[in-house]
């Protein structure tokens, strides 16, 4: 048997698991109040405040670390690679410490899971960052070469529930063909052939417009808009991401909020939870296209899948492509835990970063 620690530091949360092979044995969500983060000037200065909360609710648990086989942590923004399972090392440490591709809470779990490991001499991973890039040389083509297309996805969830479909169908993942929609505060939209993602939209900036972001904007008003004076750059992009899709419209980035809002006769709100169903099954469609119509099964997973009305919208749109399967919900602990488990039991080798 292999006993995990799986860790999962978010912008207000820090999540933490313990797993003996594939069982859930203990599972905790320590919540941060912005006060109580204020002080640290960035974010990897919370890393010894966070390590301390850990390992008290694990000494409450009766959980000594010593009877740990391994540590894996969510991965934060490196530099591009494949998916898979990385043993966390001085070069992945320093881009992390260093925040070469930008600041975010899911840059600590290397950190975190790094420090615990080397105390007690335990290998320690991460699993299917957000950087993987596993985009084919065309899909980076833009129409402008100054901005290429890049790959920022939800991939641990999204290659989690891939490989849960597969299994589901009796055939390995690496010889399945899926278009993955991850509907969560950001939307990705992903195809998935040969095991590997092979195009997205990148959900910062591109697709369908989501509780809080944008997705795509028409560009020529875009560019209007910035250089109209009404904005300073980080206005345009909080509007961008923060404070645009939905809740520009709505006032709100809950998504059953406005659910409640469109059933009691908000037309506006109905309208708004429509379209993005409707921009949301066009992107299925697009990555449907990048497989050559050749698609298993649309899958549907992250947050935003337990709506039934906004699942059955797209489903609705999208079911001439293939079976629609709704995988709700976003299994980041168990992901981490599976993808260390591959490499410990023999399944995956350890990549390098």
């Amino acid at each position: 048997m292999n006993r995990l620690l799986v860790i999962n530091p978010g912008a207000t949360s820090t999540k933490f698991a313990v797993y003996d092979d594939a069982n859930l044995k203990f599972a905790k969500t320590v919540h941060h109040s912005a006060a109580e983060l204020a002080s640290f000037p960035r974010i990897v200065d919370q890393r010894s405040h966070r390590l301390a909360l850990i390992l008290e609710a694990l000494a409450e648990a009766g959980l000594e670390l010593t009877t740990f086989n391994a540590i894996v942590a969510r991965g934060g923004l490196l530099k591009p690679l494949s998916g898979g399972t990385y043993a966390i090392n001085q070069a992945m440490l320093d881009d992390l410490e260093q925040g070469k591709r930008g600041e975010h809470a899911s840059n600590l779990g290397a950190i975190l899971a790094d420090q615990l490991a080397k105390q007690f001499n335990l290998p320690a991973y991460i699993v299917d960052p957000v950087s993987v890039d596993e985009l084919e040389p065309v899909a980076r083509i833009s129409g402008l070469p100054e901005l290429p297309r890049a790959s920022m996805v939800h991939a641990l969830n999204s290659k989690a529930v891939a490989r849960k479909v597969a299994e589901k169908l009796n055939r390995p993942y690496e010889e399945i063909n899926l278009v993955v929609a991850h509907l969560g505060t950001g939307i990705s939209v992903t195809p998935h052939t040969g095991g590997r993602m092979v195009d997205v939209n990148n959900a910062l900036e591109e697709g369908p417009f989501s509780p809080d972001r944008c997705g795509g904007l028409p560009a020529r008003s875009l560019v209007k808009l910035c250089y109209s004076g009404k904005y300073t750059e980080g206005q345009m992009l909080s509007k961008l991401c923060g404070s645009g899709g939905m809740f520009a419209y709505l006032g709100t980035k809950d998504l059953r909020e406005a659910e409640k809002r469109a059933a009691e006769g908000d037309e506006q709100a109905d309208l708004i939870v429509s379209a993005m169903a409707y921009q949301v099954a066009k992107e299925i469609g697009a990555m449907a296209a990048v497989l050559s119509g050749q698609v298993d099964r649309v899958v549907l997973t992250g947050g935003m899948a337990h709506s039934q009305r906004l699942v059955a919208e797209v489903a609705k749109k999208v079911a001439f492509i293939a079976p629609v399967e709704v995988v709700p919900g976003e299994e980041e602990l168990e992901a981490l835990a599976a993808g260390a488990l591959r490499v410990l039991q023999g399944e995956e080798r350890a990549l390098q970063y």
